[in-house]
């Protein structure tokens, strides 16, 4: 749907890195020391937080990531570079600065439900002596990446003077510069190509109350003007994100997510999807709709998670009801869902479906119930005109495709120009190949690139051809 699974674009992080603990437990009574829960522990976990989620979330995708930032001389810290190590994160750039405490949130986890959070910090600005260092680690290395994320969790890293450089470094090389900002002020982030803020971060910094699309414009314009971004943007959880266009009108780009149990790390997921997809080639509006499906799939995860591309274009997939549209594909695309499909029984039939019918309708009924996919291969219209005469088809193509795709029955639907699907066929590879009864004992194109291919019955006196006689004798 997006194209990106074969890109591995060059991505640096710089931010806060931490540990994110939890705790899984059970509470079944409370203490007769105080009125608390006693929490039984069951199971604790690590996972990276911070700057490395977003570069956990970007290696998940496929891009090379390089993670810079501070650490203490503790074995939090040393978990946290062995483990960026092991997913084959860059960690050449991450420095020690002694007496800082690595950060550690911990989070108490009981039923699904976060119940408690401890965290182990110091958020005081890291040394000067440490900020120089990043800088003259990245100076010679910035030309080395296609994007720079700057992953601020106002935990001391990225300062005022530190951030103020990069970006300056990141534009005179022309490179992407996203930031997740925190704080009151935004300043220091001015001149990057874009900043993620939130809706309620938007509101302190632009110190607008974002109730409506005209107050959501206002924030959106005065984020581009004072910080002067390249497009200004606003994430509005469950509501998707909003920015505007070059001629400054809201554009709200929506997002479904089906279950949400927990929205630890979403930022994190949209700042790194952003990146990956702009640096994939992809338009703005793409990559926001990519960040939001990419979101939509970490809500529906416990605690700081990430998505695949098969996870988010099965739950494109999974949401394509909403718009029958979705369900039609380009060859570009079909490519693309093909690979979050390998573990499903795909079936594959085509026809003209000129005027559907009862009998098409029973056809294509039996035919999905022969495996888990239905992906019907529709004629175009120049196809029909070839098989059925000049005079066909009386239906444009987009209009079979549509009424096709609003079928419960029906997954996906392709439209092909030749005059067999063999082409499509050969892509597709499906499980079992399907056509009517009329095919016995006839060749069929496609059969030498399914697993099996299986015959069924018409609904006699239900065909096209006699609806159209019938409406001649009216």
């Amino acid at each position: 749907m997006f194209g990106l699974e074969n890109k591995n674009p060059r991505i640096l992080v710089i931010g806060d890195l931490m540990i994110d603990h939890y705790i899984w437990a059970k509470c079944d009574r409370i203490s007769p020391e105080a009125p608390v829960q006693v929490a039984e522990i069951k199971d604790e976990s690590n996972r990276l937080g911070g700057a490395c989620n977003v570069g956990h979330n970007l290696i998940s995708l496929g891009a090379n990531v390089s993670m810079c930032g501070v650490i203490g001389d503790d074995d939090t810290g040393k978990w946290l570079v062995k483990n960026l190590d092991l997913i084959n994160i860059d960690v050449q750039n991450i420095f020690i600065q002694n007496n800082r405490p690595t950060t550690k949130k911990t989070r108490v986890i009981v039923s699904n439900q976060q119940v408690l959070r401890v965290d182990k910090e110091d958020k005081s600005p890291i040394s000067e002596e440490i900020s120089k260092e990043i800088f003259t680690s990245l100076e010679n290395k910035i030309s080395d990446f296609d994007c720079i994320i700057l992953s601020d969790y106002n935990k001391g890293v990225l300062n005022s003077i530190l951030t103020q450089k990069i970006i300056k470094l990141a534009k005179s090389e022309n490179k992407l510069i996203l930031c997740d900002p925190k704080g009151n002020s935004f300043e220091k982030y001015k001149g990057a190509t874009i900043l993620t803020p939130n809706k309620s971060e938007a509101q302190i910094a632009t110190q607008i109350a974002i109730k409506d699309d005209n107050a959501l414009t206002s924030a959106l314009k005065i984020l581009k003007k004072d910080c002067d971004l390249t497009i200004p943007l606003i994430t509005l959880s469950e509501d998707g994100i909003a920015l505007l266009d070059k001629k400054n009108k809201l554009i709200k780009i929506p997002t479904i997510a089906k279950e949400v149990y927990d929205v630890t790390g979403a930022g994190d997921t949209v700042i790194a999807a952003l990146g990956f997809a702009l640096s994939g080639g992809l338009d703005i509006y793409q990559s926001c709709e990519f960040a939001n499906a990419a979101a939509a799939v970490v809500v529906g995860k416990v605690g700081s998670a990430t998505a695949t591309h098969t996870e988010i274009i099965q739950h494109l997939h999974s949401c394509s009801c909403t718009d029958s549209a979705d369900k039609i594909l380009s060859k570009t695309s079909l490519l693309t869902v093909m690979q979050s499909l390998k573990n499903k029984k795909i079936i594959f039939t085509n026809g003209c479906f000129d005027i559907l019918h009862r009998g098409h309708i029973s056809y294509l009924q039996k035919a999905k119930k022969m495996g888990d996919i239905l992906i019907v291969g529709l004629n175009s219209d120049a196809s029909v005109k070839k098989l059925k005469g000049k005079n066909r088809p009386i239906n444009t193509q987009d209009d079979r495709a549509y009424v096709l795709s609003a079928l419960e029955c029906v997954d996906f639907v392709i439209i092909f120009d030749e005059d067999t699907p063999e082409n499509l066929v050969s892509l597709i590879s499906p499980d079992v190949l399907v056509k009517g009864k009329d095919y016995e004992g006839k060749e069929i194109a496609g059969t030498k690139y399914a697993k099996e291919t299986k015959l069924i019955d018409f609904v006699d006196g239900k065909s096209t051809t006699n609806i159209l006689n019938k409406a001649k004798l009216i």
